[in-house]
């Protein structure tokens, strides 16, 4: 059997269709019909459904996805090993990120990685959206959250936190809140996601609760555009502290109530970087994994 079909039936299920794979790699749709066929006709099975309008996998096609995949991974393995003995990792490295912490915290760390691996291709895609990594071939995604997706391999980058922000403008007209309560006083600003824009939560020093629930002025889609609002003095925001810790240093904003620790959802959230659950992890992940962690070991 042509093990370039087998590799090629996986991206079919992956993408979920063959006009995908097509597009990747810039020939026909009938062409990757035509292999997966020929494939199906040296099985004696049908691999998938087709429709007009979609590809689907038969049972049958899901079993056996299922169980070759552990051979396509030793097949990547075996020739990752191989070009490590005589090569630097190369090919292309897609990567997604939230906007903000693609803007903020990834891109200023782009230049020196490409003088480290000038052979790999970096595909960066920031997105607000929750991307599927195993379906969109997505190498390594950089995600909040107070614990990670238990299907995919995770590594811990650094603890989050987030400050309550406003402009020193903004509270010399309305005032400085002294507790988290005088907050609801104030206009305030959020992020137009469940659980972000109806309350905030303060802990403090011996662990008590304060939930502060408001009617937002104004819902913004992302984080960097929630920034930007309150640098202007619109109001007060909730943004996470690698995000604006140069702003306050520089005074271009206040830290609200320092002396709580502040969430919208949960105050154990995390920086992680994820990727597909496999047995091995290729160089080209590999490093960029190391140069992360070796450059962002604290919030930024």
């Amino acid at each position: 059997m042509d093990t370039e079909h087998l590799k090629l039936f996986h991206r079919v299920a992956m993408r979920k269709g063959f006009a995908a794979v097509a597009r990747e790699d810039g020939i026909d749709p009938s062409l990757v019909s035509r292999q997966i066929a020929t494939l199906e006709q040296q099985l004696g099975f049908k691999l998938f459904h087709r429709s007009t309008r979609k590809v689907s996998l038969t049972s049958a096609g899901a079993v056996y996805l299922q169980q070759t995949t552990p051979l396509i991974e030793e097949l990547e393995q075996a020739r990752e090993c191989a070009l490590k003995q005589h090569s630097e990792p190369e090919g292309k490295l897609v990567i997604t990120a939230s906007t903000a912490f693609g803007q903020r915290c990834l891109l200023p760390l782009v230049p020196e990685f490409c003088q480290r691996y000038p052979k790999l291709i970096l595909d960066l895609r920031f997105t607000d959206a929750v991307v599927d990594i195993l379906s969109e071939q997505v190498d390594l995604a950089c995600r909040f959250a107070s614990s990670p997706d238990p299907n995919l391999v995770a590594q811990k980058l650094f603890d989050t936190e987030f400050w309550a922000c406003a402009s020193p403008g903004y509270l010399q007209q309305k005032g400085t809140p002294e507790s988290p309560r005088q907050l609801r006083e104030l206009e305030l600003l959020a992020i137009n996601l469940p659980g972000y824009r109806e309350a905030w939560m303060f802990q403090g020093e011996y662990g008590e609760e304060h939930r502060v629930a408001f009617s937002p002025r104004m819902l913004v889609s992302n984080a960097m555009a929630l920034r930007e609002l309150t640098l202007r003095g619109l109001g007060c925001s909730l943004l996470a502290s690698w995000m604006v810790r140069e702003d306050v240093r520089a005074g271009r904003l206040i830290r609200l109530c320092p002396q709580y620790r502040v969430s919208a959802t949960d105050f154990q959230s995390a920086a992680w970087l994820l990727y597909p659950s496999r047995r091995y992890q290729p160089a080209k992940t590999q490093v960029m994994v190391s140069y992360l962690k070796e450059m962002l070991v604290e919030p930024v």
